[in-house]
């Protein structure tokens, strides 16, 4: 790690200005010269010989390491615009990033439904099991679901924070934190110990629509930071998406506005990847109860049962009469076989039509 470069990356000067000077000038250390014997712009580009090694310290107490823009393993995508940061800082496998193929971002209201919740456990599944990998900013709500349902189905997730990498926000993410270093990866433009300021996340958010090849909005108030992400995706030339609501509900107002203006509107998995360009054969859902083998009679009746609609289990334990452990059982098995899924409150819907 080159310490110019490391005071570069933390001096008060806007991305696209520090972009442009390191275009001009190649080297981080020929730039702090030239502003040294021309005495310009003192305050702004001056070096803070301690400042520099009190970062360095806490870079190597929290583990954290930075990756410069001329580096290999700087994010290649984000190099397609001229307002992305000359250093970030990360924990985690910041590689995965450049050598998959496709990442989406998917974000949404920090004070979501349990639809919102649902769709997207339904959609996280679909997508990580095709191998796309899940950009998002670890806030409360939609982007919380978002990096949980990731990981729960193993693939890879990347959080871009609005303040330092060594910083948790929320603070009762911590676990989740925890995970995506270690099996995905934290980035943040903002040196160590930064807090989370509101100023923050609109320059975050141009990064989470950068590292992504779509932006797919969940649930979203009128004034929700998500549209700032959406718009910011839109200005960078990205496909815009968004999941429609209820005209009923407040967290649906943005999603549907944002349908409304011309963004794609999905109401099942493929559609995201139709929008992508990406070939994902499914099953035909036509007799597909014929093809199943059943093991008992009570799974094929609980599969011709269980449709579309979210079902609660006491409802079908009501209609099926059969016995709730046993039923808990069979439930359980038609998970694991991909048949049905769970849904938050104990309510099952069927996986072959929800979203397919």
């Amino acid at each position: 790690m080159n310490d110019y470069d490391l005071w570069f990356t933390t001096i008060n000067a806007s991305n696209k200005e520090k972009l442009k000077l390191i275009r001009e000038f190649k080297d981080t250390k020929e730039i702090w010269y030239r502003f040294i014997n021309e005495n310009k712009n003192m305050e702004k580009f001056y070096y803070d010989k301690d400042r520099i090694n009190e970062i360095k310290q806490e870079m190597i107490k929290e583990e954290i390491k930075v990756v410069f823009y001329y580096e290999e393993d700087y994010p290649k995508i984000l190099k397609n615009y001229d307002d992305m940061p000359f250093g970030l800082f990360y924990k985690g496998n910041i590689k995965k990033i450049n050598s998959i193929s496709t990442n989406v971002g998917v974000v949404g209201s920090r004070n979501c439904t349990r639809y919102g919740f649902d769709i997207t456990k339904i959609l996280l599944k679909d997508l990580v099991k095709q191998g796309i990998g899940i950009i998002s900013g670890m806030a409360k709500g939609i982007d919380t679901y978002a990096h949980t349902q990731c990981l729960e189905n193993n693939g890879f997730t990347c959080a871009v924070l609005g303040c330092g990498a060594d910083v948790i926000y929320p603070r009762e993410n911590k676990e989740l934190y925890c995970k995506i270093v270690d099996k995905g990866c934290i980035i943040s433009q903002y040196e160590p110990n930064t807090k989370p300021m509101p100023y923050n996340f609109p320059v975050r958010n141009r990064i989470i629509s950068g590292l992504s090849d779509l932006i797919v909005v969940v649930e979203a108030g009128i004034k929700s930071g998500s549209l700032i992400t959406a718009n910011a995706a839109l200005d960078q030339g990205k496909d815009v998406a968004a999941v429609p609501g209820s005209v009923f509900s407040k967290t649906s107002l943005g999603t549907n506005m944002l349908i409304k203006e011309g963004a794609h509107s999905i109401t099942k998995s493929s559609d995201i990847f139709d929008i992508l360009g990406l070939q994902v054969k499914y099953n035909s859902y036509d007799n597909y109860a014929e093809k199943i083998k059943f093991q008992k009679p009570e799974e094929k009746k609980l599969y011709n049962l269980i449709t579309d609609v979210p079902m609660h289990v006491d409802d079908i334990r009501r209609l099926t009469n059969i016995d709730i452990k046993e039923l808990y059982a069979l439930l359980f098995e038609m998970q694991l076989k991909n048949e049905i899924l769970c849904l938050s409150g104990n309510y099952y819907v069927k996986i072959n039509n929800a979203f397919k």
